[in-house]
């Protein structure tokens, strides 16, 4: 589990918004002109920013409302950007959970702002370094006085569990295609292996460079001054603006009236510019319920308008995963007025033959000649590369982890830890290979060799997928970029691994011009939900469907009980927790296959 603090932003600053055909007209007529009053568009990027916005019914959980998302933050400051009667935004970033891609994402749009003569604020109470970046692309960077600073560069802290699963008895049993490929070590080994270690520290160097060259540029600082700041072991927020990397110092209070002095009295604040409403909805009686549950049973997803449709792949790969977003898909398919496609991708991979089942639903889509766009979010490895495979063109930030081409073939044994819980197992098998998959016991010689082959033929079959999708834009033999070598976005853009450096703006410009149609509305799909407005929503099922898998148990329930014993997980950092939590449902995940498309075990922020 890595614990990796950086923030990175992108080099290409466009001038255009995110969906100028969807944005309000600029100005009335010449002939009439009417004043319009200044507006401050204000955001406040507490919490997750989610990226396909979809949240699990669950009776339990009652909740009305339903998350931002990066495409409603886009889409809005898109509209801020060509928007005449926006004077300014305004940006509180303290307590944001975001990845370094949307960190990438939204620096994109304020400097696009900047560029547009638009005013940029940003006030923090804590000097992190995705808020040194976020800061750098404003004129109005302003910390608390005694703000607490964090601009510390990049810590990387990989936690191998070997011992932990020795105490648990439990054995990871890991076979590998690629040198490089090194998802499984964590499990196996108490340290990186030299494949491992050498990948790690030029994916590090490559970020730590970005981070203080961007910083640097947007600052008008010397590179060298931005990384002694970084050294600096006694930052304070006097040093900060005496050093050029914020503009003053002011407590909350008394930016809120400088804004008002600013912009003038008749200036309106807007938290919820051309956003959607998140409260969701009220309920003051039974009728609110029927309507919500009538609401939820039509189809909003049919329009009568041509339109680029977003879908988003987002976490582990899997069947459960993978089913909304290919019957999505296959949705598409069918819908004329669906013109483009933009498949957002922010995932570390998983099971490799649902990353199958998910390019061929992509694969069928390219072959009804319209376009296929992948933006990459913070990760897109492995699996979550081999479903962007297919598209026409390849969006990624600079700093999204990508590439991790290989295979990892792998099963936990967890015979000692049932010993110890007072399980013991008796097997009686026919056929040779009938226990391949047992989890009382290892591999034996004949079964790796069977499974490595299997693994061979995944692998053989992913390079053909890359080959067969990015064709000539590879720059080398596909064998030397494989062997799950990872790569920042820059890095994979130098090897023709991705086309283009740009996020979810980006490609939705580039599937809208690829259409050559005037005119396009942009849709999230499916549209996020709230958790209450799941629970009454129209099941999602594909009628092409005829067998469906069912769930078994879940063995990873009992791990979480065993590993919280003591009170364990409550006294970790919640990175720490987050890693063990994640090992748990990683051995229920091998329980279902022995194959994976894995890309390195990161857990990103900044």
């Amino acid at each position: 589990m890595r614990a990796l603090i950086y923030g990175l932003a992108t080099v290409v600053i466009p001038t255009w918004g995110l969906l100028a055909a969807d944005a309000p007209a600029a100005a009335e007529s010449e002939k009439n002109p009417v004043p319009v009053k200044p507006l401050i568009a204000v955001y406040d990027l507490e919490g997750q920013l989610a990226e396909g916005g979809q949240r699990k019914p669950s009776l339990l959980d009652m909740d009305a409302t339903r998350p931002l998302t990066l495409f409603d933050l886009t889409k809005s400051l898109g509209r801020a950007l060509t928007d005449s009667a926006v004077k300014a935004v305004v940006l509180d970033a303290d307590g944001a959970e975001l990845d370094f891609a949307q960190i990438q994402e939204i620096r994109s749009h304020l400097l696009a702002l900047r560029e547009a003569g638009k005013d940029v604020w940003l006030y923090s109470e804590h000097l992190t370094n995705g808020i040194a970046l976020l800061g750098s692309a404003a004129n109005h960077f302003a910390l608390m006085p005694e703000a607490d600073c964090g601009f510390n560069g990049i810590y990387a802290e990989t936690m191998y569990y070997k011992g932990l699963l020795d105490k648990l008895g439990v054995l990871a049993d890991v076979i590998h295609i690629g040198d490089f490929k090194s998802y499984g070590e964590t499990y196996y080994r108490s340290g990186p292996s030299d494949y491992a270690k050498q990948q790690e520290e030029t994916l590090i160097s490559s970020i730590f460079e970005q981070l203080v060259a961007q910083v640097a540029s947007a600052r008008k600082l010397a590179p060298d001054k931005v990384r002694a700041l970084i050294d600096d072991g006694a930052q304070t927020a006097t040093g900060m603006v005496a050093a050029g990397l914020a503009d003053e110092l002011i407590y909350r209070t008394e930016l809120v009236k400088k804004l008002r002095e600013t912009y003038g009295k008749e200036a309106k604040f807007d938290r919820k510019f051309q956003l959607p409403d998140l409260d969701g909805p009220d309920f003051n009686g039974l009728l609110d319920v029927f309507q919500l549950i009538f609401r939820s049973k039509s189809d909003t997803s049919k329009s009568n308008k041509d339109y680029v449709a977003v879908v988003v792949l987002d976490g582990d790969i899997s069947d459960e995963s993978v089913a909304p977003v290919r019957s999505q898909i296959l949705k598409l398919i069918k819908d004329e007025h669906a013109k483009a496609l933009v498949l957002r991708v922010d995932s570390p991979g998983g099971s490799a033959l649902a990353s199958e089942v998910l390019w061929e639903a992509a694969d069928q889509w390219k072959r009804g000649k319209r376009p296929l766009v992948v933006s990459m979010g913070g990760v897109a490895a492995s699996g979550g590369y081999y479903v962007s495979s297919p598209a026409d063109r390849i969006f990624a930030e600079p700093g999204t982890i990508t590439g991790s081409i290989g295979v990892v073939g792998m099963k936990f044994v967890v015979a000692g830890a049932l010993e110890k819980l007072g399980i013991t197992t008796a097997t009686i098998q026919r056929g040779k290979n009938a226990g391949v998959m047992s989890m009382a016991r290892e591999y034996s010689k004949e079964e790796a060799e069977m499974v490595r082959k299997s693994m061979t033929a995944v692998y053989a079959t992913f390079k053909q997928r890359v080959t067969d999708g990015r064709g000539k834009a590879l720059k080398g033999d596909l064998e030397t970029l494989a062997g799950g070598r990872v790569y920042s976005g820059k890095e994979a853009l130098a090897v023709g691994l991705v086309d283009e450096l740009g996020g979810l703006r980006e490609a939705i410009i580039h599937a809208k011009r690829a259409t050559k149609l005037p005119k396009l509305e942009v849709r999230l799909l499916p549209e996020p939900k709230s958790p209450i407005e799941g629970l009454f929503a129209k099941p999602d099922k594909d009628e092409s469907e005829i067998l469906r898998s069912a769930a078994g148990p879940a063995l990873h329930l009992q791990l979480r009980q065993l590993l919280a014993t003591g009170g364990l997980l409550e006294a970790l950092s919640p990175a720490a927790r987050t890693g063990i939590q994640r090992l748990a449902g990683r051995i229920e995940a091998f329980k279902g296959s022995p194959i994976l498309l894995l890309g390195p075990e990161l857990n990103l922020r900044w």
